[in-house]
């Protein structure tokens, strides 16, 4: 399935809701048609037969029908389901707007799609290290079983925001928000 039409009839699939509400993809589980020529690079830019999506409005559109299965990902309609790529996590935290301070604060980010999404017990924010570089990648979820990858300078944000805390007799610096403590990182001895 790599006709260049596929990504156009995906669209016109999609049932027109109200309001900013997502599609039910989760209800959703048409037949598998196969994959399309459809990658979301790390950076969050969306790619089709190896373009750049440049038209916003679509990417956004194609963003509200995205599901992950284990390790993969599709665009779901109700009535096909394809297979995509995705390079590292289908989003990216692009800003921080950060509301009060200490445990009352909440961090709340905008992702590439402008999804908004207040880090918390519902969307935990995590870090993982890379094993052979140690280099951080921070995650934010988004929704079901998606994240966002936390953009380099939104990260520098939460880093100048951490503080130290004992976690199990260790101490880690981290970031509160809505009430829940997020670890980046131990602290540097």
């Amino acid at each position: 399935m790599s006709d260049p039409g596929k990504a156009g009839d995906l669209l016109a699939q999609i049932p027109k809701g109200e309001g900013k509400s997502l599609p039910p993809v989760h209800l959703w589980n048409p037949d598998f048609c196969g994959d399309i020529d459809m990658r979301i690079a790390r950076d969050g830019t969306w790619y089709y037969l190896g373009t750049p999506i440049g038209r916003k409005p679509m990417v956004k559109l194609f963003s509200t029908i995205i599901r992950r299965d284990g390790d993969d990902y599709f665009l779901i309609t109700p009535v096909e389901k394809v297979g995509i790529k995705v390079d590292d996590a289908p989003f990216v935290a692009v800003s921080l707007q950060v509301e009060g301070a200490g445990e009352q604060q909440v961090l709340r980010f905008t992702s590439n799609v402008e999804d908004e999404i207040v880090a918390g017990a519902e969307h935990p924010l995590r870090v993982e290290l890379d094993p052979q570089t140690e280099e951080p990648s921070p995650y934010l979820h988004v929704r079901s079983n998606l994240e966002a990858l936390v953009h380099r300078n939104v990260f520098y944000q939460l880093v100048e925001l951490a503080v130290p805390r004992e976690i199990d007799g260790q101490t880690w610096l981290g970031v509160w928000s809505s009430g829940e403590f997020f670890t980046i990182g131990p602290l540097p001895e």
